[in-house]
């Protein structure tokens, strides 16, 4: 809802660049054996939900050694200030306490590099990735000053709607797939999963189905999700069910859930058959993505004297 949803209705009047960031997913613990089929099922994913590889560049990240190198470039001139303040720092070095590793905190720095590389004019993006955008700009202003004019100073972009659902548990916090499997909807999960996650999904005291966020966060968050998915506006959606309880409006979302994601359920199932064929789209995808990226390493080697 905040960042697919957008990709999709952007790649048709834009140049978009997809990357699935396999070298930012090393900072949290991982099974080495497991990452290429997690890198695949990603590239699948993307696929599924709507990215056409005719219109948008979509490649894996570390095929692409411009996005290292650009990152220790960058790390010259970030203030390591900045890192520690980032809220997904936090939010991770109190998650994995065991594993607080310099590239938890150097993740913004590869993520500015994975912006900047292209040329990037507006990222879309979810609420939690806002914060990120910023110091991406902040990071290109400051190059440009000191060494001169490199990097266009990206924008990011938000919905005006669903740019942070939230958790089905714990309507309080963002809904997050590093949480329980009961906490959130996948693009591709099972009908009966589906229903049985909103079923449960945490509402509040009262029986008025009525947006207040700060009163009802529980089925604020599950109208936001119904209003995105079904086009109403939240404000119909509460004359459709004001002499309704609370189950009959998980019913009626669950059976809009499972219906919106019967698409990607199905090209899924098709993707999963044809490896060869997604591999090939990320093989395109990277040779395109390098032309890119290596015309914009150079100048920034030459302008810092590296060249």
């Amino acid at each position: 809802m905040g960042a697919i949803k957008q990709w999709i209705e952007l790649q048709e009047k834009n140049e978009c660049v997809f990357c699935i960031v396999d070298l930012h997913a090393l900072t949290v613990p991982y099974s080495p054996k497991h990452l290429q089929d997690l890198i695949l099922e990603k590239a699948i994913a993307y696929l599924a939900a709507g990215i056409d590889p005719e219109k948008s560049i979509i490649f894996i990240q570390s095929q692409v050694k411009e996005h290292t190198e650009l990152t220790w470039l960058l790390n010259t001139v970030t203030p390591i200030g900045d890192l520690s303040r980032m809220t997904q720092y936090k939010e991770k070095s109190r998650k994995f306490k065991d594993n607080i590793n310099a590239g938890l905190l150097n993740y913004p720095v590869l993520m500015a590099a994975d912006i900047l590389l292209y040329q990037t004019d507006f990222v879309p993006v979810g609420e939690d990735q806002k914060q990120h955008v910023e110091l991406a700009r902040t990071i290109a202003r400051k190059f440009n000053q000191r060494f001169g004019q490199v990097f266009k100073v990206p924008e990011a972009r938000l919905p005006k709607t669903g740019a942070r659902i939230m958790s089905l548990v714990n309507p309080l916090k963002k809904m997050s797939k590093s949480d329980s499997r009961e906490s959130y909807i996948g693009l591709f999960d099972e009908p009966e999963q589906i229903k049985e996650k909103i079923m449960k999904a945490v509402t509040d005291t009262g029986k008025a189905i009525k947006y207040q966020p700060e009163k009802k966060p529980g089925i604020s968050n599950l109208l936001t999700i119904y209003s995105l998915l079904s086009g109403k506006t939240i404000k119909d959606l509460e004359k459709k069910f004001k002499n309704k309880g609370y189950a009959d409006f998980k019913k009626s979302l669950a059976e809009l859930v499972i219906n919106s994601l019967e698409t990607f359920r199905r090209k899924r199932k098709e993707l999963l058959s044809r490896e060869v064929y997604v591999k090939e789209i990320l093989n395109q995808g990277t040779k395109r993505a390098q032309i890119i990226a290596q015309s914009t390493i150079q100048e920034a080697r030459k302008k810092m004297g590296l060249v």
